[in-house]
Parts: C-alpha cells; sequence; structure tokens
C-alpha cells in the first residue's frame, strides 16, 4: 500500500514536472559506433563506421559544404593521446526540393553509415581507452527548421600490443557501406521540369555556338567532304557516317561527364574552399586570355598525330568523332573544363553522362546535317574577321564564368549583381566598339554594334534591379512591456519567431513580408520578433509559454492580449494564406 502511494506521488511530481519544464527542441538525430574489432593490435589502422539515424520526416545537409541553405553536418572528436580518427567519409546524400528554397539540395534522411579509420600509434600502452565525439548537424523538414545541434558521444576502445591476433566483427556492416560507398549513389534529380529543359537546351545551344570558333568552323568543309568521300553514295550511307560521327564525339565527351560526376565527391568539396574556387576563376582567365589573343594553347605533338590517325569505313567515322575533341582542344578546352567543373560539383554521374551527351550533339549536329546535304556547304560564309569576334566573344563567356566561380564567396546580393554587370559592361564595349576585327559582309558592323548596345542594356538593368532593396515588416524585438502596451491600446499584435538559420524563415522574408499588401495590412498591427538566431538568457521560458517546437512560427494576438489559436503558423506559408490571417485578425 505504501509503495503504491509513493509511486503515485513520483509521477504525480514527474507530470508536474514537465509541465513547468521548459520547452526543448526535439531530439532529431542519434549516434552509434559499429567497431570492427574487440580488441585493436597498436602500430595499425582500422575501420570504423558510425550509424547515425535521423527522426522520420527530418532532414539533415550534407558534410562539408556551406554557404547554402543548410547547415554542413560534420563528426569531430577531442584528440587522444595515441589514437586518431582519420578518413571521415560521408555517403553520397540524397537530391530534395523543399518548399522554401528554389534550388535542389543535398541531404541525409533516415539512417545512413559513415565511414572512418581509427589510427593507433604503436607506442601507445595496452588498455583500455575512450574517445569522445560530437555530431553537429542542422534539421529541417519540409516546413521548418531546428537550430542548429550538437550531439556529444563517446565509445571505448581496448588496444593490445603490437603483433597480437585479433579478430575482426560485424563485417557484414562494413561490407554494405563499403559497396555503398562504391556503387550506390544518391537519387538522381531528372524530373522532367523547366529548370532540367531550360539546362540541357543552353548546353545544346552552347554545343551548336562553339561550331563558330576558329578551331571548329574551319574543319567543317573537311569533315563534310571526308563523310561524301567515305560513304561514296548519297542518301542513307551518307546519313549514317553522320550518325557515327555525332556518337563518338558523344562517347568521348559522355566519358568525360562520367568521370567528373564519379569523382564528384572530390571535386565537389574541393570547390567549397575559396582558395580552390579562386584557383579555378584564375584558370578561367588564363584561358580567356588565350581566346583574346595575348597567348596560345598547343597540345603535345604526339597527341595531335594520334588524332591525325586516318582509319578506313565506319570505324573511321566513328574514330574522327572521338578524336574531334583533342583537335579543336584550343577552343574546346575551357568550355568542357567549365562543363566539367559543374557536373563536379552536381556529383551526379547520370546527369554528368546526360550534359556532356547533349553537349556533344549540338557540336556534332551541324556537320552532321552538313554531311547530308552537302550542297548546302557553298553557302556557309568563308573564314576571315567575323571569327575573331567570335573567339573574343567567347573569351567574355570564360570571364562570365570566372565571376560565376567566385560569386559564392560574396555574400551581399548587391555586390554580386555589381560584379555581374561590371563583366557585361566590358564586354559590351569590348565587342561592340573596341574590338578591331572587320569583315567584307556589310551587316557585320551593325551586328557588333547591336550585340554591344544589348549587353549594356542588360548590364544597366541588372546593376539597378541588384541596388533596389525590398521593404519589409518594420519588426520590433519583443518585449513583455510591449505586449502589455498593445493589449492596452486594444491593438491586435504579430508574434514572429525567426532565426537566420531558418531557411522556412528566410523565404517568407523574401517572398511574404516584402508583399505590398502585407505591408499595408503590417502598418495597422504591432510587429514583435522573436530572434533565435543567437540561444538568449529567458527565451526557454518564453519558448515553453507560447509552445514553439520549431521555427518558423508566426503567433497572431487579438486585442484582449489573447492567442487566436487558429490563425497560428509553424510553416512556411505563401502570401495570400498570410493576407487572410491579418484581415481575420484584424475584424
Amino acid at each position: 500500500m505504501r509503495k503504491a502511494v509513493l509511486l503515485r506521488i513520483f509521477l504525480v511530481c514527474l507530470g508536474i514536472a514537465a509541465l513547468c519544464a521548459p520547452a526543448a527542441w526535439p531530439a532529431t538525430a542519434r549516434v552509434t559506433v559499429v567497431q570492427s574489432r574487440g580488441r585493436y593490435p597498436a602500430g595499425g589502422a582500422y575501420p570504423l563506421l558510425f550509424r547515425i539515424r535521423l527522426s522520420d520526416h527530418w532532414y539533415i545537409h550534407e558534410a562539408g559544404k556551406g554557404g547554402g541553405e543548410l547547415i554542413p553536418s560534420a563528426l569531430r572528436f577531442t584528440p587522444a593521446p595515441g589514437l586518431e580518427i582519420v578518413h571521415i567519409r560521408f555517403p553520397a546524400p540524397q537530391k530534395k526540393r523543399f518548399p522554401f528554397s528554389t534550388e535542389t539540395l543535398n541531404v541525409y534522411s533516415g539512417t545512413f553509415l559513415v565511414r572512418a579509420s581509427l589510427r593507433i600509434s604503436r607506442e601507445i600502452p595496452a588498455g583500455t581507452r575512450k574517445l569522445e565525439g560530437n555530431f553537429s548537424y542542422q534539421a529541417c523538414s519540409d516546413t521548418s527548421c531546428l537550430p542548429p545541434e550538437t550531439i556529444p558521444f563517446s565509445f571505448a576502445v581496448v588496444v593490445v600490443d603490437h603483433g597480437t591476433q585479433t579478430t575482426a566483427i560485424n563485417q557484414i556492416f562494413f561490407a554494405q557501406a563499403e559497396s555503398r560507398g562504391k556503387g550506390q549513389f544518391a537519387p538522381t534529380d531528372l524530373t522532367p521540369g523547366a529548370g532540367l529543359l531550360l539546362t540541357l537546351l543552353g548546353i545544346l545551344l552552347g554545343g551548336m555556338a562553339l561550331n563558330l570558333t576558329p578551331c571548329v568552323y574551319p574543319l567543317i568543309p573537311i569533315t563534310v567532304s571526308y563523310f561524301g568521300g567515305r560513304s561514296g553514295q548519297k542518301g542513307g550511307r551518307r546519313f549514317l557516317h553522320g550518325l557515327l560521327y555525332m556518337l563518338g564525339l558523344a562517347c568521348a565527351n559522355a566519358s568525360l561527364g562520367a568521370f567528373a560526376a564519379l569523382s564528384g565527391g572530390l571535386l565537389g568539396s574541393a570547390l567549397q574552399s575559396p582558395v580552390v574556387l579562386a584557383v579555378v576563376a584564375g584558370i578561367f582567365i588564363a584561358l580567356a586570355a588565350s581566346f583574346f589573343g595575348f597567348w596560345e594553347i598547343r597540345l603535345p605533338s604526339g597527341l595531335m598525330q594520334i588524332s591525325a590517325r586516318s582509319f578506313g569505313g565506319y570505324f573511321g567515322t566513328f574514330f574522327m568523332g572521338l578524336t574531334l575533341g583533342v583537335v579543336a582542344a584550343p577552343c574546346l578546352g575551357p568550355f568542357i573544363l567549365g562543363l566539367l567543373t559543374f557536373v563536379g560539383q552536381k556529383g551526379d554521374p547520370v546527369l554528368g553522362i546526360l550534359y556532356f551527351f547533349v553537349l556533344s550533339i549540338g557540336l556534332g549536329f551541324p556537320l552532321a546535317v552538313l554531311a547530308v546535304f552537302s550542297s548546302t556547304l557553298e553557302r556557309l560564309p568563308l573564314s576571315g574577321g567575323w571569327m575573331v569576334w567570335i573567339r573574343n566573344a567567347f573569351g567574355w563567356v570564360l570571364i562570365g564564368m570566372a565571376a560565376y566561380m567566385v560569386l559564392p564567396l560574396f555574400h551581399s546580393s548587391v555586390l554580386k549583381s555589381s560584379i555581374v554587370a561590371i563583366v557585361l559592361l566590358g564586354a559590351g564595349v569590348h565587342l561592340g566598339w573596341l574590338e578591331k576585327s572587320r569583315s567584307p559582309r556589310r551587316g557585320f558592323a551593325y551586328v557588333k554594334r547591336g550585340f554591344g548596345i544589348l549587353l549594356l542594356l542588360a548590364a544597366v538593368i541588372l546593376f539597378l534591379a541588384g541596388q533596389q532593396k525590398k521593404t519589409e515588416i518594420r519588426w520590433v524585438p519583443y518585449d513583455s512591456a510591449r505586449l502589455a502596451e498593445a493589449a492596452k491600446q486594444g491593438r491586435a499584435v504579430i508574434l514572429d519567431f525567426y532565426a537566420d538559420w531558418c531557411s522556412p524563415c528566410r523565404a517568407m522574408e523574401r517572398s511574404v513580408f516584402s508583399d505590398p499588401e502585407v505591408l499595408s495590412l503590417s502598418r495597422k498591427l504591432v510587429t514583435l520578433r522573436v530572434d533565435l538566431t543567437k540561444r538568449l538568457p529567458g527565451q526557454d521560458k518564453l519558448l515553453a509559454r507560447y509552445g514553439v517546437h520549431g521555427v518558423p512560427t508566426i503567433i497572431f494576438i487579438n486585442r484582449k492580449g489573447i492567442e487566436e489559436p487558429a490563425l497560428r503558423v509553424e510553416e512556411n506559408i505563401g502570401k495570400d494564406a498570410m493576407i487572410r490571417r491579418m484581415k481575420r485578425l484584424l475584424r
């Protein structure tokens, strides 16, 4: 009887403590360690696995990449004498498009394994050692985000003398992790949509435009006559030669795309470093200088001899397509490098192959068409000054690619738009007026001036658009006295819980709180904000008081100082939904 009474008292106290405790952010991740041996001989390196389990419907950002919508995930360990965790390798992330983001993000969800190696010094004495680490991440759902969190964990390592025979354990988990690391990639983001189709269209048109470069254009008559000579007939055979030529070109370039994507884990991570981005931008500028005529790209003579080798029949046509990239490398190389960099950032082998295949089709299709209809070859304009102008234009394209590489280093949208505007301005002035190449055709001068004017107009529009700052709601920092004063005056209140690390919050800042009608309605309300970017004393009590478990959370308080629960927002919503809530609150 006494035990039952004590148990009831304990449960009541526990319930009261739970109700009185400040609101805590829900735990979304758990880390467990999978060891490869029960005992580890000193003087060796041994695999380890860290199993990370996430709560349902929550996602965390991929490792090693900052500057995106989410904070990158990371495993870190406290240094221990004679022990070291090295070669931490996260698996390939999955691609997901969130409602609050315009881009596809690389994230993890569910349960996944992180591979690493335990390095043990040969001089370390035998015994049990404790290793301590932490896992830092930020979790987001489809509608809200939690603050960045760091989970501490520890595990014991039993070290034995060097040369001691030990037995491997948990090998099924390591085999699974190894197979995923080598052959399993993130789901490919090939859902048909405007973004993918526009990208493919741009690559296709870019490939076609490469035919106008001084390295490729002079090859058109040679290539077309080669097709005609090999086929010996009109019609089907010539068409087949053109098809094989495109196929050879596509195979060569698609293999480059697959290589760049498969090495994307290294290339993509490297391209997150400001130093690497600056170096790549410098390479693009150096290549642009070659297009402007400051220096010339030359390939080794041995490589040129291999590409110039002649084979008969259909294989000869296929081989000619394979080696076009070598012959035209001085002009194609910079753009291949740029696309390789882009594909490496994506880290998706299917997309890599697709992008380079489409580029090859764009490059080879005009040649194949001219091969089939060789009579149209006489209508092509002769090489001349206009090709020098085209070469300079491609040089400015490379300058633009260099600017694109360094844009992530700047956080100001005004500065980013100014950099792009400066590139467009320089290209317009140079290509429209300063570039001195001439052509016998009278319309060429007008084309130059017109193109220069278009670039100047684009630069001015982009610069002015970047300088315009959107008007947003004027939020006042939360204070209980302000809330009490609003109730005393009979004014309704919007209480917004916000954080800089909250992607949906920033999305609403851009698209909802800058809307003219939302701004107009906000002037009739008291707009208070609790900024949770940095945790401050007293915030936990405030979160517990209003039952806030994630951001964004927007609370609507009527003229009597009482919350309207039906109007509460706990996710990213559109401006129309916000306007309806504000109007209901005012009524």
